[in-house]
C-alpha cells in the first residue's frame, strides 16, 4: 500500500504527483550584477524535479528588495527570460515549480542596495541579525521608514513580479510573508512601531500584506498563489507579542481567496517546533503545507492523520536530488556539506549522488 505522502494532491489549480515539496533555500549562486539565473540553477531545480512542488530560493520582487548578495530577480525581461529556462527544464522531467517572492525590507544592506540607500522598513529600527555581503556576513543597516504614499509602489512591484513570473512559466507563486521579511516586519508588532494606518491594530499591521494579496490575486487566479507565514519564528529578529492574535485573523482572511495552499513555518525557523502553530492550522480551510524540521517518520505521520496535506523539505533536498525516491525506499540520506551552502558553483549544489 502507497503512503498517503506519496500519492497525489491538488494545491488550489495545481495538480501535484506526490505531497513532498521542495522547501524555498537560498543558495546566493545568481550573478550579482544582473541577479540572473544561469545553467546551474537549471541542473539544480531539474535534478529534483520529482519533488511534487518545487519552490524556488526566494526571489526578489525589485532591486530594492534585495537583501543578499547573488540572490536571483524576477522584474526583467532578462530575468523572465533566465527564469524560463529553469521551468522548461522542471517542467520537461514532469515537475511543478512556484516562484517565491519576496522583498526584504530591512534584511539587507546599504553596500546592496541601489545607489548604497537605506534598506526600507515599516518603521526606522535595525534588525539584530547578518546578512550576506561582499565581505561576508555583516551587521544588517539601518533602514528607513517607509513613507505611507509609497506602499502602492511595493503593491505595484509585487504585481510586476507575478506577470514576469506568468510569462517565465512558472506554475504559481508564493508570497513570502515570513521570516522576519517586508510583510513579516509589517505583521509583528516587535518590528512594526508605525502609529498611521500601517500599523498599531492587528488589522493595520495586516494592510499591506492584504494590499498585496487583493492585487496579486486579481493578476493571477488565486488557486495559482500561495502563501508563507511564520508566526512563532523570531527569523531576522520579527517577534509578536501575542502570535495567535495576530495571525488568527490573517489566516481567517487569507480563507477567503481561494489561495493555492499555506505555507506555515511551524516554530522557530530551523528551530524548535514550537508555538500554538496547530491551533491556526484549524483556522485554515485549504492545502496546508508543513514545514520545519521533518524526517519520514513526522512526515508520514502528520499526513496520516491529517494534520498536513503536503510537507515541504528544506535541507534534506540540498544533499539529496532523489529526496522522493530515498524516502519512498526508506534509504539512507547524504550528508549535507555547509561549506557549500551559500555562494560558490557546483561543489555542493549539483554534485550530490542519486541512488
Amino acid at each position: 500500500m502507497t503512503e498517503t505522502l506519496f500519492t497525489p494532491v491538488t494545491a488550489g489549480k495545481i495538480a501535484l504527483a506526490n505531497r513532498i515539496a521542495m522547501a524555498p533555500l537560498t543558495r546566493n549562486r545568481a550573478d550579482d550584477a544582473t541577479d540572473l539565473v544561469g545553467d546551474l540553477q537549471v541542473e539544480y531545480y531539474e535534478q529534483r524535479a520529482s519533488a511534487g512542488l518545487i519552490i524556488t530560493e526566494a526571489t526578489q520582487i525589485s532591486p530594492e528588495g534585495k537583501g543578499y548578495i547573488m540572490a536571483p530577480g524576477i522584474y526583467t525581461d532578462e530575468h523572465v527570460a533566465a527564469w524560463k529556462k529553469v521551468t522548461d527544464a522542471v517542467h520537461a522531467k514532469g515537475g511543478k515549480i512556484v516562484i517565491q517572492l519576496w522583498h526584504v525590507g530591512r534584511i539587507s544592506h546599504t553596500s546592496i542596495q541601489p545607489n548604497g540607500q537605506a534598506p526600507v522598513a515599516p518603521s526606522a529600527i535595525a534588525a539584530k541579525g547578518k546578512t550576506f555581503t561582499q565581505n561576508g556576513f555583516e551587521d544588517t543597516s539601518v533602514p528607513r521608514a517607509l513613507d505611507i504614499d509609497e506602499m502602492p509602489r511595493i503593491v505595484a512591484d509585487y504585481v510586476h513580479a507575478v506577470k514576469c513570473a506568468r510569462a517565465a512559466g512558472f506554475d504559481g507563486v508564493e508570497i513570502h510573508a515570513a521570516n522576519g521579511y517586508l510583510l513579516d516586519q509589517f505583521l509583528k508588532d516587535g518590528v512594526n512601531k508605525r502609529t498611521d494606518a500601517y500599523g498599531g491594530s492587528v488589522e493595520n499591521r495586516a494592510r499591506l500584506l492584504f494590499e498585496v494579496m487583493d492585487a496579486v490575486t486579481a493578476e493571477w487566479d488565486a488557486g495559482y498563489i500561495g502563501i508563507r507565514l511564520s508566526p512563532f519564528s523570531p527569523a531576522n529578529d520579527a517577534t509578536d507579542s501575542d502570535p495567535l492574535a495576530t495571525f488568527t485573523p490573517v489566516v481567517e482572511r487569507l480563507n477567503t481567496y481561494g489561495l493555492s495552499y499555506l505555507h506555515m513555518v511551524e516554530g522557530a525557523t530551523g528551530g524548535p517546533r514550537d508555538g500554538a502553530f496547530d491551533t491556526l492550522r484549524k483556522s485554515w480551510t485549504g492545502t496546508y503545507m508543513g514545514n520545519n524540521g521533518y524526517d519520514r517518520d513526522l512526515a508520514t505521520a502528520r499526513v496520516d492523520d491529517g494534520s498536513v496535506d503536503i510537507v515541504a523539505f528544506g535541507r534534506p533536498f540540498i544533499a539529496n536530488p532523489d529526496l522522493v525516491a530515498r524516502l519512498e525506499k526508506n534509504a539512507p540520506l547524504n550528508d549535507m556539506d555547509a561549506d557549500t551552502l551559500y555562494g560558490g558553483g557546483a561543489q555542493g549544489y549539483t554534485d550530490y549522488p542519486t541512488l
